[in-house]
């Protein structure tokens, strides 16, 4: 958060250099937002004309009184004007800047080290103008996924989709992901939305099936089916007004599509505004988008935010308590746990992923700075790997990042199936994490010493743009970095690196 980065003292010349705040972009959009011109802002916060458009020119920073004149004078959340989405922008435009594709040519016989930005400057172009650094990640994006999908061609595995993808097109499910990621996993009129109607209706938390039936019933002339003998989970018909669900489902599974499907029907407007917001390329990234918002709001309206944040932060964030209370799936809550992001409510800000056994991540939602990878395996030192070998039992890790970021992070596997012995049986590991700092609040802390960094496992985001040389479990060595071999040594290292000249 903002006071607590304000909160820190520098050590040094140099730290009091970087922990002054230039939010001139930020500053500039917001007071656009309110149509406000620079001398109507500069008299109501009290400033002169000139100051504030030096403030908006990043010509001096945004100091901490200035920002308590913009909560009181604007009612705004501190957060607003927090560095924490610059810094994770920073960090995935970084990423991609390892990429060969950015550094400058050079003979083989040039002894001169690549070329570097400087973090800084990187932080400052981000603040300035956020939308072209994710537009510039887009771009980047499709780019990476063009030259693993022509790899894919090459050895004749590809269809029509990877045919796409090489003439620059994302999947619609990676789009509509990244989509996601960069509204950090919270809606909040589609939220508010959700807890209108559960207040309206007067649900009752975990025994909502009938009533929403009669929901449906009684303002939609729809009538459910709740034995259908369909392969599919959820079939609505509408030209019958019949909507079926699965015999199989569940109790929780029920519920959660006869939200989805109040949704869809009820919220359709609401769904199109934040689809369009979202510029999605292709009309199928638009309905993946749509049936993720709908999950959203489903489970927003099982989990009613207030109520749903209290009993977190009464519980301590105990997850299984959690699926008691509310009568949902281990999933379920962590997914709900990574949304609560609400302007001037918030809960702890959690990253949450799903990964199945192959390492893929299925899901990857964040309101946290942990960033992932893109393309590639994760890190295989990661605990959300590990928790295939111990089904059921949620395991816990302290992981620190390159960067020197450390988090608390959880993983469990979780399991499904279709009905049947012979029936296709799913698992998979989640995920949830924050940052270290946020972890004396969670339960699973107990026993933990927080404060010994020996005690961190390394992690990174992938072994491509992972810099730890000395990672006994790489399987790959990181980009831009020479590998030394030597036919007579044998190191416990699985690669060994030549040191980059000027450097130590």
């Amino acid at each position: 958060m903002y006071t607590s980065m304000i909160n820190q003292k520098p050590t040094s010349t140099a730290s009091k250099r970087t922990r002054k705040t230039f939010l001139g972009g930020k500053l500039r959009r917001f007071r656009e937002d309110l149509a406000l011109t620079q001398a109507a802002m500069a008299i109501s916060l009290e400033l002169s004309p000139s100051y504030l458009n030096q403030i908006e020119n990043n010509q001096r920073p945004l100091t901490v009184s200035v920002l308590l004149k913009l909560s009181t004078t604007y009612n705004i959340d501190l957060n607003t004007f927090s560095e924490h989405e610059d810094d994770r922008l920073a960090s995935e435009v970084l990423n991609c800047l390892d990429d060969p594709l950015f550094h400058r040519e050079r003979n083989q016989t040039s002894k001169s080290p690549r070329e570097s930005i400087d973090i800084r400057d990187l932080r400052d172009a981000v603040s300035s103008s956020p939308e072209f650094a994710k537009h510039f990640l887009s771009l980047y994006r499709a780019y990476s996924q063009t030259k693993h999908n022509y790899a894919d061609l090459a050895h004749e595995i590809a269809g029509d989709e990877a045919v796409r993808a090489v003439e620059g097109q994302q999947f619609p499910y990676e789009e509509v992901r990244d989509f996601f990621y960069y509204k950090n996993n919270y809606f909040d009129d589609l939220d508010k939305a959700a807890e209108v109607l559960f207040n309206k209706e007067g649900l009752s938390l975990g025994e909502g099936e009938a009533q929403l039936v009669q929901h449906l019933e009684r303002s939609h002339d729809i009538r459910v089916d709740l034995l259908g003998d369909n392969q599919g989970l959820r079939t609505y018909n509408a030209s019958r007004r019949i909507l079926t669900l699965s015999k199989l489902l569940s109790h929780k599974q029920r519920v959660f599509q006869l939200a989805h499907q109040i949704c869809l029907l009820e919220q359709g407007a609401l769904l199109d505004s934040i689809i369009a917001d979202g510029n999605l390329s292709t009309p199928q990234s638009a309905a993946v988008c749509r049936v993720g918002l709908a999950n959203y709001y489903a489970g927003a309206l099982l989990m009613p935010y207030e109520q749903f944040l209290e009993r977190a932060q009464a519980e301590k964030y105990d997850i299984e308590r959690l699926q008691i209370h509310f009568n949902v799936s281990f999933e379920q809550v962590c997914h709900r746990l990574s949304t609560l992001q609400r302007p001037n409510k918030k809960g702890i800000p959690f990253y949450f992923v799903r990964v199945d056994m192959a390492g893929n991540i299925s899901k990857r939602q964040s309101a946290s700075g942990f960033h992932f990878a893109q393309v590639g395996g994760a890190c295989p030192l990661w605990n959300v790997h590990e928790a295939f070998a111990t089904p059921g039992k949620i395991l816990r890790q302290v992981a620190e990042m390159p960067d020197g970021k450390r988090y608390f992070c959880l993983a469990r596997t979780v399991t499904r199936t279709e009905g049947g012995y012979l029936m296709p049986q799913k698992t998979f590991a989640v995920g949830l994490g924050c940052e270290i700092h946020h972890a004396p609040n969670l339960v699973y802390s107990v026993g933990f010493d927080l404060e010994d960094r020996n005690a961190a496992v390394p992690i990174g985001v992938s072994c491509r743009v992972c810099e730890r040389t000395n990672c006994p479990q790489r399987a790959f060595p990181p980009i831009g970095k020479a590998i030394r071999i030597n036919e007579n040594e044998r190191d416990f290292l699985p690669y060994q690196f030549i040191p980059e000249t000027g450097k130590q």
